[in-house]
């Protein structure tokens, strides 16, 4: 039985998606450190950890996070760190105090971590040789928009809905 090709591209659409959404939080927060101090009466130090854990965490799971990959399946790893940072993404909103936030940001970086060394590698096996180049082109461009994006989108949430 024939399997069925799945369109490269679309499945470029959906890791880069994925992948936007964990670099713009490594940037977005940054602008509501004001409105995050005084809405949880946190210290300054308390607000550093609330920026500092999830980049962190995310740095230092990635090349564990990809051997994961290549244990368990990409595909496998990808979902699940999609699906943890989306959670962990839930419990920031819901966090009552700073040091709730902070937990929920490491969560985060677990999701964030599992999640990005798999676009690679996904990105890897799915294109051909002389495709992979513009893949990931389109990759880097991803990465570089959404640390633009991130101060951007986070000084509108502040500004229009807080």
């Amino acid at each position: 039985m024939a399997q069925a090709r799945t369109n490269p591209w679309l499945v470029l659409v959906v890791l880069t998606t994925g992948f936007f959404m964990i670099l713009l939080d490594t940037t977005i927060v940054n602008v509501a450190i004001p409105a995050m101090s005084a809405g949880l009466n946190a210290t300054l130090d308390e607000i550093l950890w609330v920026l500092n854990a999830y980049i962190l965490v995310y740095a230092v799971l990635l090349i564990t996070a990809g051997r994961l990959g290549d244990l368990f399946g990409q595909r496998n790893l990808f979902a699940i760190g999609l699906a943890v940072f989306t959670l962990a993404s839930a419990l920031c909103g819901l966090a009552q105090n700073s040091w709730e936030l902070v937990a929920a940001r490491i969560v985060q970086g677990v999701g964030g971590a599992l999640l990005t060394p798999q676009t690679l590698a996904i990105l890897t096996s799915i294109f051909p040789p002389e495709r992979r180049g513009a893949a990931f082109g389109i990759w880097g461009g991803v990465a570089g928009l959404a640390t633009i994006a991130g101060p951007t989108l986070g000084g509108a949430i502040i500004t229009y809905i807080d």
